[in-house]
């Protein structure tokens, strides 16, 4: 016997990075030394900075790989990973620098996996970061045939000076949101028992969705933020504060950029609630507060600033194609979010 009757083969594993080869390389930064293939990646710290910090974050995409999977479309989960890590890392005021992804497959199906990591490396040419490395697993017996999973990690860069760290947030600070895409990579276990209870499939199009199937639009990507706020943030723009919505919504996260003393005093109906969150809150029964706890409900990401700055701050970022809402105020406290209690 050998290892490939064992059920892994490893010429398909050199043929598979070949074929993503083109892809990654694509991602290049000017800071990498050296090319694909070796035990590691190689990269030099950009010049001008006195006292670089490095900031890191990982993450996955969790169980919305099995709409992928039931659809067989994996186009866009890479885009995903990607996001669910830049995101994290930028709250800090850190430029992502590289990124590297981890994939376990039961059996190595080169063109699934070759379009997970075109989206994958697509992310990152999107958010300035590069796609350094990746490790590419074949575990035979350990998933279900056509089966995978995903995992990333991301290391970026800030000046110490520029940190954020909550340590700027004042009271009277105004809360802008920037609209999410959809339901990005969180709650999906919740989606997915909907889905099942009601008997229903990825293909089915509520009318609410206008056309659109379920798993068309719960498949829609993370939104990447990185390239408008790393924009406002080389304009001179005094952000004190920001926070990535991922698992836990608005309540458990906006709280994570506060400093002590301080909660968000929430404007009901100040931004729109995207159509999926509607229909899943009436086909799952689900109430406010537990909608508001389990997804973004609309909102993927928050900058804290001075309310002098709020209506700038909206304009910019428009202008960049995001759209922004001031959803509330720094207000003395300890950590609580208030007035989040709707759906409109």
């Amino acid at each position: 016997m050998d290892y490939k009757e064992a059920g892994v083969d490893v010429e398909a594993g050199r043929a598979f990075v070949e074929k993503i080869r083109q892809n990654v390389e694509s991602t290049f930064r000017p800071e990498v030394i050296g090319g694909l293939g070796g035990f590691g990646g190689y990269f030099q710290l950009p010049s001008g900075y006195r006292q670089p910090v490095l900031v890191s974050g990982t993450d996955g995409v969790g169980t919305k790989l099995k709409i992928a999977h039931s659809l067989n479309r994996h186009d866009t989960v890479g885009i995903d990973l990607v996001a669910m890590c830049v995101n994290d890392v930028l709250t800090s005021g850190a430029e992502p620098l590289f990124f590297l992804d981890y994939l376990a497959t039961g059996k190595l199906e080169a063109s699934q996996l070759a379009a997970v990591v075109s989206g994958i490396a697509s992310a990152c040419r999107d958010s300035g970061c590069t796609l350094l490395g990746g490790e590419t697993a074949e575990m035979p017996g350990f998933y279900s045939a056509g089966e995978y999973d995903l995992a990333g990690f991301c290391v970026g860069i800030v000046e110490k000076s520029q940190l954020l760290d909550g340590s700027k947030v004042q009271i009277g600070d105004v809360a802008i949101g920037l609209a999410s895409s959809g339901v990005h990579s969180n709650g999906f276990s919740l989606v997915r028992k909907i889905i099942d209870t009601q008997g229903l499939n990825w293909q089915d199009c509520p009318e609410i969705l206008a056309g659109s199937s379920l798993g068309e639009v719960l498949l829609t990507p993370t939104r990447l933020y990185v390239k408008p706020v790393l924009e406002l943030l080389r304009s001179g723009l005094d952000i004190h504060a920001m926070a990535h919505i991922t698992g836990g919504g608005i309540p458990e996260n906006l709280p994570r950029c506060l400093g002590k003393g301080h909660s968000v005093q929430i404007y009901p109906e100040s931004w729109p609630i995207l159509p999926i969150f509607h229909w899943l809150a009436q086909m799952g029964s689900v109430n406010s507060e537990a909608m508001f706890n389990t997804f973004n409900m609309g909102i993927g990401f928050v900058i804290i600033v001075p309310s002098d700055l709020a209506q700038l701050t909206i304009n910019q970022l428009q202008s960049s194609g995001i759209n922004a809402y001031q959803i509330g105020e720094v207000i003395a406290g300890k950590g609580e979010i208030v007035g989040l209690d709707y759906i409109n």
